[in-house]
C-alpha cells in the first residue's frame, strides 16, 4: 500500500509541474530537500518564486486534499523556503501555494497563496 501511495503522490507532482508550466512557470525544483524538510516544487513566474505543497488523493472521500497541508507542514515549508533563497542568494517575492489533485476525476485545484509567513510571538 505504501508503494501505492508513493506512486499516487509522484504521479501528482508530475501532473501538478506540467500543469505549472502549461501557465508560463519555471520549474526550478521538484522534491526540493533541506534536512528534514521537502518542498515538492519550487517554481517562478515573473519575479516571484513559488513554493507549493502537491497533495494528492485517489478521491476525497477523506476530505479535499489541501485540508491536510497543517500548520506544522506550514512552518516546515516556511522554514525550507527561507534556506532556499538564502542559498540561492534570491532576492524575489515569495509566494506559497497548494496543488490539490483528485486523481481519479483527474481534476487540480491550485490554492495561489495558500498561506503567509506569520510572526510568532512568544
Amino acid at each position: 500500500m505504501e508503494n501505492n501511495s508513493l506512486q499516487v503522490g509522484r504521479d501528482g507532482e508530475a501532473a501538478a509541474s506540467k500543469y505549472l508550466q502549461s501557465l508560463g512557470y519555471e520549474i526550478l525544483a521538484i522534491n526540493w530537500r533541506f534536512r528534514k524538510f521537502e518542498v515538492d516544487i519550487i517554481a517562478k513566474k515573473d519575479q516571484t518564486v513559488v513554493f507549493v505543497e502537491v497533495k494528492t488523493r485517489k478521491n476525497n472521500s477523506h476530505g479535499e486534499p489541501e485540508v491536510f497541508v497543517t500548520l506544522k507542514k506550514q512552518k516546515f515549508l516556511i522554514a525550507a523556503a527561507h534556506q532556499f533563497m538564502t542559498q540561492n542568494s534570491l532576492n524575489l517575492e515569495s509566494r506559497f501555494d497548494i496543488i490539490a489533485i483528485i486523481s481519479l476525476d483527474q481534476k487540480i485545484t491550485h490554492l495561489e497563496g495558500a498561506f503567509v509567513p506569520t510572526i510568532q510571538h512568544h
